[in-house]
């Protein structure tokens, strides 16, 4: 069973429609990449399987959850947040709390979920502790040991980017979603980001990355995707897609981005 399945989502805005009939499955450690041009509907793929936008029609599941089938697949605010920690969101714009350091960045929505466990009150202290140690690991992994008390308007670009990733993968995710996560980095910042990126797929883990860096679809994806307006015009292997394009308008869309 694949780990993620879509299947004839659709999707308007008022008189635009923004996905047409979208099909496509992920399997267990794959790397999913999307790409297409702003305003494909890239973006609001991820945002739908997340339950950020409510489709209008088709099925979503996530290791055999049914997240959407026609309608949300859950009764409730609790439900549907028990779906959305499935899978994790690195935005293209970090959103992290400017107020809190980068440790109680990575660590508040554990912390949070903790406190609903039937042990928290009487070992608080020794959860928390537990909560920080993960999240320590999870920053060294991602570079920043040095930077746990640092807050986000100390840090670059790419070290917020960074601490998202982390932030993320602190829950456990099946599935990490990435929306354009190098777009509003400097040059400079990018290669930083995309090598943590090629880590964790490295390591297994199964990711959909919306991106413009065609260098990371090519050498990093299991799959690539090419979005226009709002459908599915390719999918292949990186090796045949990028040397082999059939759609006509792929063609064009390569022909620009690959100068």
């Amino acid at each position: 069973m694949s780990i993620l399945e879509v299947k004839n989502l659709s999707k308007s805005f008022g008189s635009t429609e923004v996905l047409k009939d979208i099909s496509f499955t992920l399997e267990k450690g794959d790397v999913l990449s999307i790409i297409g041009s702003s305003g494909s509907g890239k973006t609001t793929i991820l945002r739908c399987i997340n339950q950020l936008e409510t489709a209008d029609s088709g099925y979503i599941a996530v290791d055999g959850e049914v997240f959407f089938d026609g309608r949300p697949a859950y009764k409730n605010a609790d439900e549907k947040r028990k779906k959305q920690l499935l899978v994790g969101l690195v935005f293209q714009n970090f959103n992290l709390f400017p107020h809190y350091s980068v440790l109680d960045n990575v660590t508040l929505a554990a912390k949070l979920l903790a406190k609903e466990r039937p042990d928290y009150k009487k070992n608080a202290k020794a959860i928390n502790a537990e909560i920080e140690d993960k999240a320590k690991v999870l920053l060294g992994k991602v570079g920043l040991s040095q930077k746990l008390g640092n807050y986000p308007c100390e840090l670059s670009g790419g070290q917020q980017q960074r601490v998202s990733i982390a932030r993320a993968l602190m829950l456990e995710p099946k599935i990490l979603f990435f929306d354009e996560p190098t777009s509003a980095l400097d040059p400079e910042m990018v290669g930083e980001v995309l090598d943590v990126m090629k880590e964790l797929a490295e390591s297994g883990m199964t990711m959909v990355v919306v991106t413009h860096e065609m260098g990371f679809a090519k050498e990093v994806g299991s799959r690539v995707i090419f979005m226009d307006e709002g459908v599915i015009k390719e999918e292949n292997t990186p090796a045949e897609f990028f040397a082999n394009p059939q759609n006509p308008r792929l063609k064009e869309f390569l022909s620009k981005v690959l100068m």
